[in-house]
């Protein structure tokens, strides 16, 4: 009989993680300058802004790890749940 828990995923790591916008918007850097790759996040720390109606919500990590590169550029359109940055979790 096969092992169901390898299966169904639960023996599985995956140590990359997307950030994903929270809402719709224009991507832009966060205040104080872009991030850069090989930087290390913690989670809660803002990768960048979406701006929208003159409106800014910050885009977060939710994760703490390695930043291995950002997907949005400056002024880039993106809607919500689209991938903005990826990193390494440890």
């Amino acid at each position: 009989m096969p092992d169901l828990s390898l299966m169904h995923g639960e023996r599985i790591h995956v140590p990359e993680r997307l950030i994903v916008a929270p809402a719709p918007g224009v991507f832009a850097s966060p205040i104080g300058g872009a991030r850069v790759e090989g930087e290390h996040l913690s989670a809660g720390d803002t990768i960048g802004l979406v701006e929208l109606s003159g409106e800014a919500t910050p885009v977060c990590s939710s994760f703490s790890g390695d930043l291995i590169g950002i997907l949005a550029e400056e002024g880039q359109m993106l809607r919500a749940g689209q991938p903005v940055a990826w990193l390494r979790v440890a």
